[in-house]
Order: structure tokens, then C-alpha cells, then sequence
């Protein structure tokens, strides 16, 4: 029992810690929240302080959910500790308790945990992701729609109720946390990238 709270503690610890400010404040480039559209995530570091910023912020958003997960499944085989943690590292992402709550939208975070819960979801999630984004060229666009198709990746894949769950959770925070993204897409204002 005890070892499952600190896995789960243990897991919005670690996605807590943001890739962006992380990123932005080692290479001596401005905060992403004070640009753009203010979301510490790899899409606004793309936008205002270049690629490579960019792909360092979304390794290690990435490999928050990928560690979070992996220690989690080092210690236990429980479906409910695996879903718990994977959430955990979700709302970690989103909710950061070393950046006063305030954190980006998790689809890095959320991508890395998938793919190491269930591989098969995981690479659907991202297929969905780039097939949607070249066609359309809207990150925020791609997002959501592999946001909506994961709980049916996940029952088609694993048929497990504690994943098929977590994921329907999961999927719509992405989706609340991507609400002035739909705002814009809906008025024609949303960016491309």
C-alpha cells in the first residue's frame, strides 16, 4: 500500500517538472509563458524561441510520462497502480506543484505514459498526431483529434477497464486544457505551424 501512494506521489512529482521552463531557463531564452499563447509546451517554445528549444522541451515532457510509467511498472503489475500513475504524471504535467499549479496542455506528457502503458495506443495516438497535423498543419488540431480516438485505442488494444478509464479521463483534460485552442480553430484564428 505504501509502495503504491509513492508511485503515484512519485509520479505527479516527476511531472511536475516542466520541459519548458526547464529548457527555456538553461538555454537563457525567455519564459514561454509570457509568449504567445503562454503554454510551457513545445508548440510555443517552437513558436518563439526556435526548433531546437523546441525538441529539448518535448524530450523531456516526453520522458516525464516514459519514466513515471516505467517506475511504476518496475514495481508493480497492478492495472490500477499503472492507470493511477499514469494519470498522476498526467496531472503533474498539468498542474505542476513547482510552478504554482499553472502548467501546459500534456500531449508530450500524456504521449510518453501511453506509450509505455500500451505501446499499440501509444503509437496509434501518434500516428493520429501526424497524419492530422501534416494534413491540416494545426498542432492543436491533431491533439484533440488523437485525444478523442484514445479510449477507443485503448479498448481496442487492451480491453483492460482500468486503462479504457484512465484514458477517457485523460482525454478530456487534454481536451478542457485545449479549450481556446477549439475557441480559435472554430473562429479561423488558431496558428499554424
Amino acid at each position: 500500500m505504501v509502495i503504491n501512494i509513492l508511485l503515484i506521489l512519485g509520479a505527479y512529482l516527476i511531472g511536475s517538472l516542466s520541459g519548458a521552463l526547464i529548457v527555456c531557463s538553461f538555454m537563457s531564452l525567455p519564459d514561454p509563458r509570457t509568449q504567445g499563447s503562454g503554454n510551457p509546451g513545445a508548440t510555443n517554445v517552437l513558436r518563439y524561441s526556435g526548433k531546437t528549444a523546441a525538441i529539448f522541451t518535448l524530450l523531456v515532457d516526453v520522458s516525464k510520462g516514459v519514466t513515471a510509467v516505467l517506475i511504476a511498472k518496475f514495481f508493480t503489475s497492478s492495472a490500477l497502480i499503472l492507470a493511477s500513475a499514469t494519470l498522476a504524471v498526467f496531472l503533474g504535467h498539468l498542474y505542476p506543484l513547482f510552478f504554482h499549479f499553472k502548467g501546459g496542455k500534456g500531449v508530450a506528457t500524456a504521449f510518453g505514459a501511453l506509450v509505455t502503458l500500451a505501446w499499440p495506443v501509444g503509437v496509434s495516438a501518434l500516428t493520429t498526431w501526424l497524419v492530422i497535423a501534416g494534413l491540416f498543419r494545426y498542432s492543436s488540431l491533431a491533439a484533440l483529434t488523437a485525444a478523442m480516438l484514445v479510449p477507443f485505442y485503448m479498448y481496442w488494444f487492451t480491453g483492460q477497464i482500468e486503462y479504457i478509464f484512465l484514458s477517457v479521463i485523460l482525454s478530456s483534460l487534454l481536451i478542457w486544457r485545449h479549450r481556446s485552442n477549439i475557441r480559435h480553430l472554430l473562429s479561423g484564428q488558431e496558428d499554424k505551424f
